[in-house]
């Protein structure tokens, strides 16, 4: 019989032994005390509650965020025979209530659920019917307004305190600063918590800030060794397919990843990346959750992140085996500018908040006191462009919404048909048989779908796919093919996005209890920004210093591998700054006198390292001795 943690470390996880910081907090937990797991990205924060609950019996509730992160880890547990139930929105009362039933007296040990959720008085009821042993909280951060993902629902998680007083609550994050961390055992309540954290520290990763009038080929030539893996995080989805197809175009194996792709290709995608069969993802910040790669070796960020905690995570994704691994963002100036215009100007204000929620309402056609609980698909570009909506500011509006709990999001990519044929059975069944090719899939609509030729109906793909063994492509190149030959009429439509309103419609009674929550977002986000531009300007202080005294950390020391440490030592090596970049800035002159140069050429021709050269470029651009042209290459101003 299993019992002790490390047996079923072994059984389930086959490692042979914890990490000291998992084996403190599961020592914590174990001995009944609230713990706070303070561990940086990459640090096995799940196996901390998911082991004691596997000690003891009964079932932990676990409060999460992210669906697609709930999603991965109730697929592990059950993967290796372990029980678990996620409860996700739009689920059905009834299947709700059996899944309920079932962690009640179906021997499951976990459930897994959003705060949202435990809002519901079903869920309390069945919850307080239940025989918990732990209650975890993950990204316990949000529960803080100064936390990077502040949402209300979780200030109400402290309800399960009283359902279940005498269980321990383990919290867990991979960012929170001070205060966050202080927040954290205020509002959950924690009874003097056992802290159990790690330093910030990862002494196996340079962290570089790298300026660039060149983006596009200086990404390539850090990439040109991107072997076995990188990571390179962009703000758009645009850019992921743009970026990747000319990596591939130049011979890098590269593929792409953002939140508009179906839930099939991420799957192959991801599994390309994991199997390395292509070495390099470019991803959105969809990407990255849940992904335990332990062999990347860069992270490079193409677009500025919108926050250091953001970053710290998604940079945490290199060198997670211990190997020296590099974490870079590119930058020039205008992607200060873009930072502002894409992010800062795009942050909701309580008034934008009002006026998109007042356009979903007359979207949907939702009357006064009605809409709760009521799921609809949702055309955004249609939503925006009926009513004259900014997209970058309308779609962040739409994710805070979510965060205050008025609506629930779901971002999974849908493409639905419609149908109807328009000939009689007699004259389809001739068409098919002197059309062969189409003959499987004619039969299968028609075994599946018995009122096809009285009306139009809505058309599962997937169970198509599956019956055929067709790929999405051939099944719609076939039927735009009998649409064409008159036999049927057919109607496609993309759903990027579909929405579940949660309150009744109360326009200003839903929104004014929010008002400070959402002024408060606002202000933090604007923070966040200034202290990410703070960090590529950061010219003398150690980047790796910047990023733990930001976390709160003491008395650690420069990391000497970092931008500013290498440029330390170039200055240390030779002479004084001054006159370092003096013989840096003669030789770009000399080199430009010649000929107009990119930064590309001007580093190869350089005797001096390429941070020092991007760094004189930039004075002497500011010094106006040179300038751009159009064709991005620099010349001298005489």
């Amino acid at each position: 019989m299993i019992s002790t943690p490390l047996d079923i470390l072994k059984t389930y996880w086959g490692y042979e032994s914890f990490k000291p910081s998992q084996e403190l907090a599961i020592e914590s937990a174990l001995e009944g005390n609230d713990t706070c797991v303070f561990l940086p990205t990459g640090g096995g924060k799940s196996i901390c509650f998911q082991v004691p609950a596997l000690v003891e019996t009964g079932i932990c509730i676990v409060i999460s965020p992210l669906v697609a992160l709930m999603q991965d880890q109730v697929e592990n547990l059950k993967s290796k025979g372990i029980k678990a139930q996620l409860l996700k929105s739009g689920m059905p009362y009834r299947e709700v209530d059996q899944k309920l039933d079932n962690c009640i007296y179906g021997n499951y040990k976990f459930l897994y659920l959003s705060p949202e959720r435990l809002q519901q008085d079903l869920v309390q009821e069945r919850i307080r019917k239940m025989n918990v042993n732990f209650i975890a909280v993950d990204e316990a951060h949000c529960i803080s307004q100064w936390g990077h993902d502040f949402r209300p629902a979780y200030s109400q998680i402290q309800l399960l305190r009283d359902l279940h007083p005498k269980v321990p609550v383990i919290a867990l994050t991979a960012t929170a600063t001070i205060q966050v961390k202080k927040d954290i055992a205020k509002e959950l309540e924690l009874d003097q918590p056992i802290i159990v954290e790690e330093s910030f520290q990862r002494s196996n990763i340079s962290f570089l800030t790298e300026f660039s009038n060149d983006k596009v080929n200086d990404l390539f030539d850090l990439l040109q060794n991107s072997k076995p893996s990188s990571i390179v995080y962009v703000r758009n989805r645009s850019a992921c397919m743009e970026l990747s197809d000319f990596l591939n175009k130049k011979g890098l194996k590269s593929t792409f990843f953002h939140g508009g792709i179906t839930q099939a290709e991420k799957q192959n995608r991801l599994t390309s990346w994991l199997s390395e069969k292509h070495h390099i993802m470019i991803a959105t910040n969809a990407f990255g959750m849940g992904i335990d790669k332990a062999n990347v070796r860069q992270v490079v960020h193409y677009h500025l992140p919108e926050s250091m905690e953001s970053y710290y995570q998604e940079a945490g994704r290199a060198g997670r085996d211990g190997i020296p691994s590099k974490a870079i963002i590119l930058y020039n100036e205008s992607d200060k500018q873009r930072l502002n215009n894409q992010f800062v100007k795009t942050i909701p204000t309580f008034e934008a908040v009002q006026i998109v929620y007042k356009a979903i309402m007359s979207y949907f056609r939702i009357a006064y006191g009605e809409g709760e609980n009521k799921s609809f698909d949702f055309n955004f570009h249609d939503f925006c462009s009926r009513y004259k909506l900014h997209t970058i500011l309308t779609y962040n509006t739409l994710n805070l919404l979510d965060r205050l709990s008025i609506i629930s999001l779901d971002k999974s990519f849908q493409k639905k048909t419609k149908l109807k044929f328009q000939v009689s059975s007699e004259q389809l069944i001739r068409f098919i048989d002197n059309h062969t090719q189409y003959a499987l899939l004619v039969r299968t609509l028609l075994r599946t779908y018995g009122g096809v030729f009285e009306q139009e109906l809505s058309i599962n793909i997937h169970l198509l796919k599956k019956k055929t063994g067709f790929n999405d492509k051939k099944i719609y190149s076939q039927l735009e093919a009998l649409e064409k030959q008159g036999l049927l009429t057919a109607e496609f439509i993309k759903q990027d996005l579909s929405i579940t309103l949660i309150p009744p419609r109360e326009d200003k009674y839903t929104l004014n209890p929010l008002r400070k929550y959402i002024v408060q977002y606002q202000e933090n986000k604007l923070q966040k920004a200034k202290t990410v531009l703070k960090y590529i300007e950061e010219s003398t202080m150690c980047l790796q210093s910047f990023i733990l005294e930001y976390f709160g950390e003491e008395n650690f020391s420069v990391c000497g591998m970092c931008s500013n440490c290498l440029n330390d030592k170039i200055k240390a090596i030779n002479e004084p700054a001054s006159k370092y970049y003096k013989k840096v800035e003669g030789q770009i002159l000399k080199l430009l006198a010649q000929s107009d140069s990119n930064s590309k050429e001007i580093i190869q021709k350089s005797d001096f390292p390429k941070e020092a050269v991007l760094k004189t470029l930039q004075i002497l651009l500011e010094k106006n001795k040179i300038q751009l042209t159009l064709r991005n290459t620099y010349t001298l101003i005489l």
